[in-house]
C-alpha cells in the first residue's frame, strides 16, 4: 500500500511540474506575441488612414497606400475559394462515403493528403510556377497564384471536411436509407447539412492561412509594387503580404511605419474571417439542431 501510495505521489509530483512547464511556454508564448502586437499597433496606428487604404503605392511614404495591393488579395482569395472548397469538399465526400475503405489506394490518397498539409508553402509555389505560369503558359498572372494558393490549402479543407462529415452519426445515415432516401439525397440533404460547421470553419481557416502567405505568391510572380488594379484574371497583380515586404526591406523608418499599417490591416483581415467562421458555425448549428 505504502508502494502504491509513493507512485501515486510521484504522478501526482510530475503531472504538477508539467502544468507549471505548460504555463510558463504559454506565458512565454503570449508575451512574445503581445510585445509584436503592442510593436506593431504603436508604429503602425498612426499612418492608418483612409488615404493609405484608397492611395496607389509611391515611392514616398508619405504618399504610399495598399489599394492594389488589397484589392489583389481579395481576389486572389476569392478566386483561391471558389476553387479550393467545391474540390476539398467534393473529396472528402468521395473517400468519406463512396470510395472502399479496405482499398490500399484509398488509403495511400489518405495519407497522402495528410502528408500534404504539411509541406512547406515555397513546395507549392515552386509546383505552381513549374506547372502553371511555364508549363500551361499562363505567366505571372492573377488566377496563377489562385490555382497555387489553392494547391497550398487543399490538404486542409479536404481533412477538416472529412473529420466533419465523420462526426455525423451512422444512425442519421441508416434512418435516411431505411426511408428509402438514395445515397446522394442523403448526402446532399442530411449528411452535408450537419457537417456544414466543420467544413466552413476549417475551410475559412484554411482561407486565412492562404491570405497571409508570401512565398508562394513571389515564386508565382506576384509583385510587391504596382501602381494599377488588376483587370482579369490574366493581370499582374499585388496582395498585402508582398507589399509589406517590399517596405519592410527599404532603410527609410517612414516605410517601416507604413509596413506597420499594412500588417494591421492584414490582422483586421484576419480577425473579421475567424468571426465569420464562428458566426456561420453557430448559425448553422442552431439551423440544423
Amino acid at each position: 500500500m505504502s508502494n502504491f501510495k509513493r507512485k501515486l505521489k510521484r504522478r501526482h509530483l510530475i503531472n504538477n511540474l508539467f502544468m507549471v512547464l505548460l504555463v510558463f511556454v504559454i506565458s512565454i508564448s503570449f508575451l512574445v506575441l503581445g510585445t509584436l502586437l503592442l510593436e506593431i499597433f504603436l508604429r503602425g496606428y498612426k499612418t492608418l488612414t483612409w488615404d493609405f487604404i484608397t492611395s496607389m503605392p509611391s515611392g514616398r511614404a508619405s504618399r504610399a497606400g495598399i489599394l492594389p495591393a488589397l484589392i489583389g488579395s481579395f481576389g486572389v482569395i476569392a478566386l483561391t475559394a471558389l476553387i479550393s472548397i467545391p474540390i476539398g469538399v467534393g473529396t472528402a465526400i468521395y473517400l468519406t462515403e463512396y470510395a472502399d475503405k479496405k482499398s490500399k489506394f484509398v488509403k495511400l490518397l489518405q495519407l497522402n493528403i495528410s502528408n500534404l498539409a504539411g509541406v512547406p508553402a515555397i513546395v507549392y509555389g515552386i509546383l505552381g510556377l513549374a506547372v502553371f505560369s511555364q508549363l500551361v503558359g499562363l505567366g505571372p498572372s492573377l488566377i496563377v497564384g489562385a490555382f497555387t494558393l489553392s494547391l497550398l490549402i487543399l490538404p486542409v479543407i479536404i481533412v477538416s471536411a472529412i473529420e466533419a462529415i465523420k462526426a455525423v452519426p451512422n444512425s442519421i445515415r441508416e434512418g435516411s436509407y431505411a426511408l428509402g432516401v438514395t445515397r446522394w439525397k442523403t448526402i446532399t440533404g442530411v449528411i452535408l447539412p450537419m457537417a456544414t460547421p466543420g467544413i466552413m470553419t476549417g475551410s475559412i481557416l484554411a482561407l486565412s492561412r492562404a491570405m497571409g502567405e508570401a512565398a508562394p505568391l513571389i515564386m508565382v510572380g506576384a509583385v510587391g509594387f504596382v501602381t494599377f488594379l488588376p483587370n482579369s484574371l490574366l493581370d499582374r497583380y499585388s496582395a498585402l503580404p508582398l507589399i509589406v515586404f517590399n517596405w519592410t526591406s527599404r532603410p527609410q523608418a517612414a516605410f517601416a511605419e507604413i509596413a506597420a499599417s499594412g500588417i494591421l490591416v492584414m490582422l483586421i483581415l484576419l480577425i473579421i474571417t475567424n468571426l465569420t467562421a464562428i458566426i456561420i458555425r453557430n448559425k448553422t448549428q442552431i439551423r440544423v439542431d
